[in-house]
């Protein structure tokens, strides 16, 4: 099989499964395991792909954003154990802000004993929030039904009156060149806002955004430390250890 073709095959086969072993393209291609390895390689060079421990996975579109459903049921075990870790470093008596998320909303039962302000543009953290009888700020704004995250100039603007001992942000995209992004202009802005009011700032994460990049940037991964779950992948971060502080929490 030539080289174009058997990319060609690569990608056909990521197209009907949506992620791939090296042994699956091995069996679909009849090449060896060194010349799939360098295939993935160049395709992920082009972003045609992603490359994951063991094989790989389709590329994202950069403007494609997951419901909050399935936010919610993806790597949840990973998600729940990065906010524990992420809420073990506020103090008492702390004002943070919460993005609007599936990662930072886990941290708010562990924030239950702290005394801290929480400031926030995630609707369904209000609730919660007020479940576990913490002093909340919501930014007010228009809510956008994908993200149920409040978005728009009013938030920029309600923000801009708060400073933050720390921030804990949700990102789509990590990426060693193009720093942290999400596939909506609107709640970037917001994102970038609150991280330059915050002494300290946070990305939270699982393992599956790192690599990724969506249509809008947040922010380089220098202008906040990374909190993400390790899945087994510990050398997978070194790359990411140059730019910024990263805390990888294991399962």
């Amino acid at each position: 099989m030539l080289h174009v073709e058997r990319q060609e095959a690569i990608l056909q086969l990521l197209q009907k499964k949506e992620n791939v072993s090296i042994q699956q393209l091995i069996d679909e291609t009849s090449a060896s395991e060194s010349t799939i390895r360098r295939d993935l390689i160049e395709l992920e060079k082009e972003q045609q792909l992603k490359r994951v421990h063991g094989g790989a996975s389709l590329a994202k579109r950069r403007k494609e954003e997951p419901t909050i459903a399935e936010k919610t049921s993806k790597n949840r075990k990973e998600k729940v154990a990065v906010a524990r870790y992420a809420a073990g470093l506020v103090q008492d008596k702390d004002c943070i802000f919460l993005d609007a998320g599936t990662t930072t909303i886990e941290m708010i039962p562990v924030l239950a004993d702290k005394g801290v302000i929480v400031v926030t543009n995630g609707t369904q953290h209000v609730q919660r929030l007020i479940d576990y009888d913490i002093e909340t700020y919501i930014t007010g704004g228009r809510v956008k039904k994908e993200t149920a995250a409040l978005i728009g100039p009013k938030v920029v603007r309600a923000l801009s009156e708060y400073r933050f001992d720390k921030c804990f942000l949700g990102m789509n995209g990590i990426h060693e060149q193009h720093g942290y992004t999400t596939p909506d202009p609107e709640e970037a802005m917001i994102k970038e806002t609150a991280l330059q009011l915050g002494s300290q700032s946070y990305v939270l994460v699982d393992h599956s955004k790192l690599g990724e990049v969506s249509f809008a940037r947040v922010a380089g991964l220098g202008e906040a430390g990374l909190i993400a779950s390790a899945d087994g992948e510990e050398a997978g971060f070194e790359r990411f250890r140059e730019f910024t502080e990263v805390r990888t929490v294991k399962l």
